[in-house]
This record gives structure tokens, C-alpha cells and sequence, in this order.
């Protein structure tokens, strides 16, 4: 069944050529489509301003503690990831995501746990519904104290 239309008005025009589907043939439609397009912000910029290690009893030593100080500027983050690895920053070691609620000044405070003194690469990413943000930094744990 072969079948052509045309609908036609100050806005749009669609012509439709319809073959028969059994018959392995092909369904072609032609026409103007209109959308829209939203710019946003989004995270521009993440940066690492302070580390400072969480001091702790010997009894409860079994990790050392950091406190990641994290400012950023653009739209305000929903959610925090850090990745911890090697020193080359090619191997992960450990991945921890968290939501995050920011009201109105995006600095926030991540703590995060070194099982083992050692040198690692640490990465702080803060996302969104639209985007992300990404911040890097070389640190040693040295019996919980990070330089």
C-alpha cells in the first residue's frame, strides 16, 4: 500500500510515504520538528583549600581520618565522589560517593578514611543533575598526620 498526505499551516508540513511493513519494505516520513534547548551553569570550578588530619586515641586508630576542606563555583552540588590511588593517580584504591545537601555557599567539609600510611592521589568530584566538577591532590598519610 503506497499513500501520500499532506498537512499544511503557517507552523509545520509533514509528508508521510507509507510502504507495506510485511513486504520488508521501508516507512519514510519527512517533516519540521521544533524543540528547545535550556543552557545552564552547572559546576564550574572545585577546589581543594585545606587537609587536615582528624586526630584520634590510639584506641581508636585503625584508620587515619581526613577532613577535605571543598569550595566550588556555579550551580551548588548534589552529590560528592572521591577517589583514592595510587600516588599516579592510574590505580583506584577506593571509591565513596555521598549526596550532599549545599544551601547557598558551596563549601563543604568530606572526611575520608587511609587505612595505611602511604602516599595517594585523591580525587574530589562534586555533581549534579548537569554536570561535574573535578579537583586533584597528592597526599601523604603519615601515622594519620597528612603533609
Amino acid at each position: 500500500t503506497t499513500g501520500a498526505s499532506s498537512i499544511s499551516d503557517s507552523s509545520s508540513t509533514l509528508n508521510s510515504m507509507e510502504d507495506n511493513p510485511d513486504g520488508g519494505c521501508h516507512i519514510y516520513r519527512n517533516g519540521y520538528y521544533g524543540n528547545g534547548i535550556s543552557v545552564v551553569e552547572g559546576i564550574l570550578e572545585v577546589n581543594i583549600i585545606q587537609m587536615t588530619s582528624i586526630q584520634m586515641t590510639e584506641s581508636q586508630a585503625e584508620n587515619a581520618l581526613v577532613d577535605f576542606v571543598v569550595t566550588c563555583q556555579g550551580s551548588l552540588p548534589t552529590d560528592v565522589c572521591t577517589v583514592v590511588s595510587d600516588p599516579t593517580c592510574q590505580v583506584s584504591k577506593s571509591v565513596v560517593c555521598d549526596p550532599i545537601v549545599v544551601t547557598d555557599e558551596c563549601l563543604l567539609t568530606v572526611r575520608r578514611a587511609f587505612e595505611e600510611p602511604g602516599t595517594y592521589c585523591i580525587n574530589i568530584t562534586l555533581g549534579d543533575d548537569t554536570s561535574q566538577a573535578l579537583a586533584s591532590a597528592l597526599i601523604s598519610v603519615n601515622g594519620g598526620e597528612p603533609t
